[in-house]
């Protein structure tokens, strides 16, 4: 049987009950370690958080955090390369692809690292100007935000272990916020590595950062009025956590990344040939391949002009040929497994019902697979399947694949795409190809309110952008609607979540006061 891994929970290491769940290696099929939050003391190991590790954090100025938060980085950085080889056996990932997670993790720690030193010594931040509210101005209001005195509980996916974790918990930890992290079980080896290695280090203090792998049972009921939820994964499990007494009665704070049927556009002016068409095929190939198209913001959806239909479907089919599959120890291979055997069926399935309704452009899923057993392994090609009739493929508007499936879909002008894309009922990203700035900015403003992120390409950018599905911490991350309603990051935006807003109505000499002390010396706690 294999290693049972702890729970950081109060303050202490402490083992769940009972033999655990365990976590496989989806290429290889072998088991790993195992997990169990079975029998912790929640209440207790909550209460801990925010009294000793919330007031701890919150003792300290923004600056004084952010220089945690450098000190995390380098715990990360030191063991880098371990992390890599745990993401090879419990993700399956190649190494580019776990780049994405690993080193986007320590990417976004230490630009909230550089943001809370240039805060300064302080404890709270002001939020617009002073206001008058007597005729004569001797009475005034100002607006502060101040770090809320409870901890942040993080459910998150099993698609980003590491960033997953450390884009959440820069802002909260920079906020002066205590951290309790529940990593999706498939994947949590990566999570507790990390989390392991920063409470040896000794970089944060006591009551901090904890972890809880294993079921999610109960972990709702302890919650407090002042503590907050960030939730990332299924529009259902989203649903019964809004349902909890948690936020329902006690007004927890909550914020929800959910489902998101994200586009590719093709506006009408690039045609076959153009720059933009071709940074559009290459933008599609790759969201549907990175990490298998297990991504949040995966391209689903591709919208091009219907003269341009059969050109693209054929462009990206070609490119997806291209593509090798299997075991990520092999150099050769391009793309590695989804998350679990589990996961591989359910990718399988979702394939089976959008197939109902739309033609097979290209079918990577019974393609051979490089040094992997297709009876024992997670793997599976791409595929790339067409909406030719829009009007009897409305499927695609409301079905996620969570895997390296997309669907292309022609529209008759701008005005039928925007109406498309709109069908997906808000979305974390749509990414907008063209050569015409004009346009380009018009699409976006149009479907501006539907959407987390606009990325907009145009020829001048193609080597220069980020990505579609790259989750940039100076951008909004979250999405209306069916995305699920939620703000991540967004620069210091991502600290509101973690502070609470009031309004101090006082003299001017008080308000004054006030500003003094936070720029000599920061205010008492």
């Amino acid at each position: 049987m294999s290693e049972l891994l702890p729970n950081y929970l109060a303050g202490q290491w402490q083992s769940g009950d009972g033999p655990g769940t365990p976590l496989f290696d989806p290429v290889l099929g072998t088991e790993l370690v195992r997990v169990s939050s079975s029998g912790l003391d929640l209440q207790g190991g909550y209460a801990y958080a925010r009294d000793e590790g919330g007031g701890a954090l919150r003792a300290l100025t923004y600056a004084q955090r952010a220089g945690m938060l450098a000190a995390v980085v380098d715990v990360l950085k030191a063991n880098r390369d371990r992390y890599f080889e745990i993401a090879l056996a419990n993700s399956g990932t190649t190494r580019q692809d776990s780049a994405v997670d690993i080193d986007g993790a320590i990417f976004t720690l230490g630009q909230y690292a550089r943001w809370g030193a240039a805060l300064g010594d302080t404890r709270w931040m002001g939020d617009g100007d002073t206001v008058p509210l007597a005729k004569d101005g001797s009475f005034r209001s100002r607006h502060v935000l101040v770090p809320t005195r409870g901890l942040a509980l993080f459910i998150n996916a099993f698609n980003f272990p590491a960033w997953g974790l450390w884009e959440k918990a820069a802002p909260a930890l920079l906020s002066g916020v205590p951290v309790v992290v529940k990593p999706a079980t498939t994947t949590a080896w990566l999570t507790h590595a990390m989390v392991a290695d920063v409470v040896a280090a000794g970089v944060l203090p006591a009551g901090a950062l904890s972890i809880v792998c294993g079921s999610a049972r109960g972990l709702l009921s302890p919650l407090q009025p002042f503590d907050v939820v960030s939730f990332t994964g299924s529009a259902d499990t989203a649903a019964t956590i809004r349902a909890d007494d948690a936020i329902v009665r006690r007004s927890v704070r909550v914020n929800i990344e959910a489902d998101s049927l994200n586009s590719a556009l093709l506006l009408p002016d690039a045609g076959p040939g153009s720059a933009a068409f071709e940074l559009l095929v290459a933008e599609v190939v790759r969201e549907m391949t990175v990490k298998s198209g297990q991504k949040c913001t995966a391209i689903r959806r591709v919208f091009v002009p219907a003269s341009c239909y059969a050109s693209a479907g054929e462009a990206i089919a070609a490119a997806l040929a291209q593509v090798t599959v299997g075991n990520p120890r092999n150099s050769t291979v391009r793309m590695g497994a989804l998350a679990s055997r589990q996961q591989w069926e359910g990718v399988h399935a979702g394939i089976a019902k959008l197939r109902r309704h739309t033609e097979v452009l290209y079918d990577g899923t019974s393609a051979p697979l490089v040094d992997a057993d297709p009876a024992v392994a997670a793997c599976m090609g791409p595929t790339l399947l067409g909406g030719s009739r829009p009007d009897e493929a409305a499927v695609v508007h409301d079905t996620e694949v969570f895997g390296p499936v997309a669907t292309l879909l022609p529209y008759d002008d701008l005005e039928d795409a925007v109406r498309q894309v709109r069908l997906g009922q808000g979305s974390l990203v749509t990414s907008i190809y063209t050569q015409d700035a004009g346009q380009a900015a018009q699409a976006a403003l149009e479907l501006a309110d539907g959407h987390g992120r606009l990325h907009v390409i145009t020829p001048e950018v193609g080597a220069a952008h980020t990505g579609h599905g790259n989750v940039m911490p100076m951008s909004l991350h979250g999405g209306p609607g069916r995305a699920g309603g939620g703000e991540e990051l967004g620069g210091l935006r991502a600290l509101q979540f973690y502070h609470r807003r009031a309004a101090i109505q006082a003299s001017a000499p008080v308000l004054d006061a006030l500003e003094a002390a936070r720029e000599a010396h920061g205010t008492a706690d």
